[in-house]
Parts: C-alpha cells; structure tokens; sequence
C-alpha cells in the first residue's frame, strides 16, 4: 500500500461524480513534432529480407507465432529498426480499403506515438510497417519486472503521455483506438513511453475491437459490440487500475473495492512511500470517472490530459533513468571485436574471424557431414577449404572467388562463410558488396552478432555513419544476450 493509506482510503471516494480538476497542459503542440519519416508502402520482398524471412526469433508479438496476426521485429535497408505487423491471410480481403484506413493512420506523426511507417498490400499479404520500440512493453514493467518495480513517477508519466497520444489522435480525426490495453503502450530507447499504432487499425475488416478478456471492454460493447470515442476513455480508465495496482484488475472488481474503501486491495504494495495523500486520491477519482457505466459521464481526452498534467513528479528525469534502462546516448561496452568494426580496423577484424573458424555454424557443418559422400558436395567442400587457406594466407582475391563458387552451389548455407566473403570485400575495397553479405548472413542467423558486427564495418567504410552506430549498437547487445547465463 501507499504512503499514508489509512487517509487515503478514508478520503479518496466520496461517491459523487464532481468535475476533473483541470490544469494547462503546455506540451500540446510541441508533441507533434517527430523525425520519424513519411509513410510509404513496401513491397512483400523488402518486408520480408527486413525480417529475415519472417524468422521465429524475431517474432515480438504478445502471443508468439500462435497469434493470429504477428508482429517481427526487422530492420529496413537503411538500417532503421521496425516493427512488422503481418495479418492473417483471411483479414482485409479488399485491398483498397486496407491501403485507405493504413494511409489515414501514417499521416498521423507524433512523439507519443510508436509512428506508422508504412504498409505492404501485394495478393493476400497485408503488413504494416512502424517504428520499433526496444524497451518492452507497460505489461512487461508492470506486471512481469525483473530488477525493479515501475516507480510512482513513472507510471504518473505513462498515464499522461498516453492520454496525449490519445488526444492527438482524436484531434487529427482517428478517435477510436482498438483494445486499448498495457500491451499497446511500447517503451522506445530513452525509456518514453509510445502508444502503438497498430490499434489505430483493426485486426480486420469486421473484425473484433477488442481481444482481451470480456471483463475488461466497456459496458457498451457488450450491448452493441460497436466502440466509441467514449469506449476509449473507459480502456483508458483500466490501464489507470493498471498503473495503480501493478496488476490487470477487472472494472467492476475495482470500483467495488474503491466504493468499500477498501484501497489496500487496489494499490501496489511496491508504490509505498513515494505518492501523497492527494495525488493518490485524484489518480483513483480520475480512474473511477472514466469507468462510469454511461458513456455520456465520463471525461474527454483534453479534460484528461489536462487533470493528470500537475500530477506529474520529478519531470526533469529523463524516462530512462526513472525506467532503470540504458539509454542511446550512453557509451556500451564494445567487446575486441566492437572495437575493431568501430575502427574499422580490419586486421583485427581478420585475426577474430580466423580464431572465430566456424564455431557459429554448428547446423551447416552437420549437413555437411551428411552431404560429403556426393561428388559434387565433395567439390563444394574443396572450394569451402581452399578459401579458407586463401583467407588465412589473406589472400583476399582468392579467397572471394572459392568462397562464391561454395555459395553458389546452394546446398549449404553458411553464415561464417558469408561474413568471411565480406571482410574479404572489404579487404579488397569492395564495402557494397560487403555490405551486401552481412545481410545474406544475417538472413541465415538473424540473432548472430558477428554478422551485425561486419554490417557495421562496412557502413562505416561507405560513410553511413549513422546507420553503422545503430548496427554496432544491435551488435553489441547481440553479443551481451548471447554470452548472459541462461
């Protein structure tokens, strides 16, 4: 429970429906502003090279690859992260209108939002395209942390940046907002939290608006299985019970416990000592407005936005800091290796990966082993080995040639083989075409982070620097998963 929770269960519900106390919120229009870019559409084959083919470990969504409509994480050619949302095969079947509702939402550009990039409509495929948020989800902070609880401020913050994303979204035209819940609201590097974009569309063309448990959609719905700008406020008011309690408290079980004054059931017992006997009571008085059975009583956005403003704490921390997580800005660690992609040192580069031999392809080499006995994987493997005696020698021409005449046979695919074909490019003075290669074994290992390392070699010797920051960047965290105990 909170700090002092006896006068907060004796104060906080009074029974009676007064107005939201309401304050200038002077953060409206200098939200809108975003560098995120316009909205395109992408074709099936860029989408799916983004995502590795669609691998499995990219998948981020709630439910895995079992949902029926899921999201990848994948990173586009200019190495900007996204986020991919690829629907069953049976939602939008026409086209037109799946382009027009993906369209109106990518117009929308906005600092609260995870922005819309893009959409791919190509036969039955239907994919969005939007930005990519690495710092989990409000569900993952809220009700499955790890080192440490989400903090009082924090959760004020999340409550407030999430009501002005839902009123800029109103204001430009898009009020509703599909199952709204603590799965939509993303965390982006510097610990901001972003509402999703994807609820701005439905899951399908006559779809449901929402897929969570039936105890937590408004009353309305119920009735007539149809949702309003109203329908939104009172998900908004679930995920206030949410911030409050650290856990997924049904509506009606909620307002009970607030009607019985019964607040200890309600409140996180990680919050204790760090809100005061007001701030306490506006956010449940908030909460309970919003959860009014009758549309027509509970609050608009602006009236919301503008009530949960002077409740916000300690706003000269950045969200990173009060989130516990590292933020962009900061220097990471960069292992030998980082080092060496970082100054493009590529006799470094050399003398790991010649160390490094094939360690990484555990699976091609097993197939290897079973294809030996046909001449012409006996072939291949000839070509494999003299390039690798190429390498070593750092005779990088040679090495390029028997490495392509063993990639193009097709029979094993080998990301080790590719990265090596790579440095030898670079060695040559052809980063294009290094470049190139670190994406083909990215493709064959989307989580292996030599492959990332290189990819930030060779962006740096062609000058995108920005993009091979972000490259090392992914790499070294690659790298920390993949070396942390299990």
């Amino acid at each position: 429970m909170g700090c002092e929770s006896s006068k907060l269960a004796s104060c906080c519900w009074t029974g009676e429906s007064g107005p939201i106390r309401e304050a200038q919120n002077p953060d409206e229009e200098k939200n809108e502003v975003s560098d995120s870019p316009a909205f395109c559409e992408f074709t099936f084959e860029q989408l799916r090279i983004a995502t590795s083919a669609f691998a499995v470990e990219n998948i981020v969504s709630e439910h895995g690859e079992k949902a029926p409509n899921v999201v990848y994480k994948g990173k586009l050619e200019n190495q900007w992260p996204v986020a991919v949302k690829r629907f069953n095969r049976s939602a939008w079947p026409d086209s037109r209108q799946f382009l027009e509702e993906a369209r109106a939402v990518g117009q929308l550009r906005n600092n609260r939002l995870a922005n819309l990039l893009g959409c791919c409509c190509e036969g039955d495929e239907r994919l969005l395209v939007a930005e990519f948020m690495p710092s989990e989800t409000l569900a993952k902070h809220l009700f499955h942390w790890d080192t440490q609880p989400m903090k009082w401020a924090m959760r004020l913050r999340v409550a407030l940046y999430i009501a002005q994303a839902l009123e800029h979204c109103t204001g430009k035209g898009r009020a509703l907002y599909h199952d709204l819940n603590a799965y939509r609201i993303l965390f982006g590097e510097d610990g901001d939290p972003r509402l999703s974009c994807f609820g701005l569309m439905k899951n399908s063309r006559d779809g449901k608006s929402y897929s969570t448990n039936l105890a937590f959609t408004p009353p309305e719905y119920l009735r007539t299985g149809r949702i309003t700008p109203e329908s939104v406020t009172f998900s908004f008011g679930t995920l206030l019970l949410d911030l409050l309690s650290g856990k997924h408290i049904p509506p009606s079980h909620a307002l009970d416990l607030i009607k019985d004054r019964n607040l200890e059931m309600l409140t996180d017992s990680c919050l204790e000592g760090q809100f005061s006997t007001d701030d306490g009571t506006e956010l449940v008085r908030i909460a309970s407005r919003c959860l009014q059975y009758e549309p027509r009583e509970r609050p608009n956005l602006k009236s919301l936005v503008a009530a949960l403003y002077p409740l916000q704490k300690e706003a000269e921390v950045p969200s990173h800091v009060l989130m516990g997580i590292s933020h962009d800005g900061e220097t990471m660690p960069l292992s030998p290796l980082g080092e060496a992609c970082l100054k493009t040192d590529l006799t470094a580069i050399h003398e790991i990966l010649e160390a490094l031999a094939y360690k990484d392809d555990g699976g091609a080499a097993t197939e290897l082993s079973f294809q030996m006995w046909t001449d012409l994987m006996l072939e291949t493997l000839n070509s494999k080995k003299k390039g690798d005696v190429a390498f070593k020698n750092k005779d990088f021409n040679a090495a390029i040639e028997c490495y392509t005449q063993f990639i193009d046979v097709g029979t094993v695919a080998s990301p080790t083989v590719y990265a090596r074909r790579s440095l030898s490019y670079l060695m040559s003075d052809m980063p294009q075409e290094a470049l190139n290669d670190t994406v083909q074994a990215q493709v064959i290992s989307p989580v292996w982070h030599i492959a990332s390392y290189l990819q930030a070699a060779a962006l740096f010797t062609l000058g995108r620097e920005n993009e091979a920051q972000i490259a090392l960047r992914e790499a070294a965290i690659l790298e920390e998963e993949k070396n942390a105990p299990s």
